[in-house]
């Protein structure tokens, strides 16, 4: 053997390496996927402070100032009005169901407060589990309200007596410390599930292929169903004792409060599992390799994580982000597990999350089971 440097073997290995990298489009496409996703996601997707919130509105009086009050909440930004209703407890139901960030309450003396010069007030009540989400609306509420409320009175700043300018009287429902720990640690639950569920299942035919196994599994009269079942269902031990670890980290480290009902919540918790281990499932009918099986599991985990509403605020990011956040199960088990253990929610509030869960369930299960192969080519 000639052990001198020969850029003949060199270009031969070179040609070798490139046409193993044409071979595995997977690797080849997460080389040029994940860097562009990573810069559309960063760059349009991510903004940590959002506008246009949803918000309920009270309105127990119907006039000219009620009107200005409603159109300077406008003017902010933060606020958009998509329902209008009638009483606190119709109010009450849209927040703890998560369908508004925001209500605000105009009383029934507004207008007569207001003529009278006695300090007129309206109340907001903001969804404060995520602390980031309501602190810009709220800040910029207070002066820009009640200008518009001297606005159409006719008096100049300047001239305004105290009892003159508006009152907001704010509560923060749920998490009127704005400690972030009540918003991150429930979250954490469903990432780490994500992550360790799905990684794991991912691999679960793809190992049998390398290592040599296949040809056993396939040779046993077992049908799909039950070769699938077989392969996902001991994770979900796995998963009961992360979410019993996870969850007494959270009560005795960081004191997050529990104010929903355990039952509710371990049946939000077994979906969300089986939903994520039949998908490391459906990942591992498509990868050739183990590697390609982990690769497509971290494509899928960057934009969950980032549009899911676990790291930045869901509702800062525009339409077609918030969209595609839809797709994750991530994003509805994270709004199960807060409404549970922070605003105490009940099944109504959250059944449109849990049938979400169970459709992508049936999908995944689907998926896996027409991908599934009974050779080896």
């Amino acid at each position: 053997m000639n052990g001198v440097f020969s850029f003949v073997r060199l270009g031969a290995i070179l040609i070798k390496e490139f046409i193993q990298m044409r071979r595995d489009r997977i690797t080849f496409g997460m080389m040029l996927g994940v860097p562009l996703m990573q810069l559309v996601l960063f760059g349009y997707a991510i903004n940590s402070d959002p506008k246009a919130l949803p918000t309920a509105l009270v309105a127990l009086s119907q006039d000219h100032y009620s009107r200005a009050m409603v159109s300077a909440l406008e003017t902010t930004g933060y606020y958009r009005i998509d329902y209008v209703v009638g009483s606190a407890a119709e109010a009450e139901g849209l927040m703890a169901s998560g369908a508004v960030v925001f209500v605000v309450t105009i009383p029934s003396d507004f207008a007569r407060r207001v003529d009278r010069g006695q300090y007129p007030r309206i109340l907001i009540e903001a969804d404060a589990t995520d602390p980031s989400v309501a602190s810009g609306a709220i800040s910029t509420l207070g002066t820009v309200a009640s200008e518009a409320l001297l606005r159409e009175r006719g008096i100049p700043a300047s001239e305004a007596k105290p009892a003159d300018r508006l009152e907001v009287i704010v509560h923060r429902r749920y998490n009127p410390e704005g400690i972030s720990q009540y918003n991150i640690v429930p979250g954490l639950l469903g990432v780490i599930l994500q992550m360790t569920m799905v990684m794991m299942t991912s691999i679960a035919l793809t190992r049998e292929r390398e290592r040599g196994t296949m040809e056993n599994l396939l040779a046993m009269p077992a049908s799909p169903l039950e070769i699938m079942l077989g392969k996902v269902l001991p994770y979900l031990v796995v998963g009961a004792v992360q979410v019993a670890v996870i969850l007494g980290a959270a009560k005795l480290l960081f004191a997050v409060p529990f104010v929903g009902g355990m039952g509710l919540l371990l049946i939000a918790v077994l979906l969300f599992v089986m939903a994520l281990v039949l998908l490391g499932y459906t990942f591992s009918t498509f990868a050739r390799t183990q590697m390609q099986a982990l690769q497509l599991t971290f494509f899928f985990f960057l934009p969950s994580i980032l549009l899911s509403g676990f790291m930045f605020p869901f509702r800062g990011m525009p339409d077609w982000a918030q969209w595609l956040g839809e797709i994750f199960p991530l994003t509805h088990f994270l709004r199960i597990i807060r409404a549970v253990m922070l605003k105490g929610a009940d099944f109504q509030a959250i059944a449109f999350e849990v049938a979400i869960l169970t459709g992508f369930i049936l999908i995944y299960a689907a998926i896996a089971l027409l991908r599934f192969r009974r050779t080896l080519d």
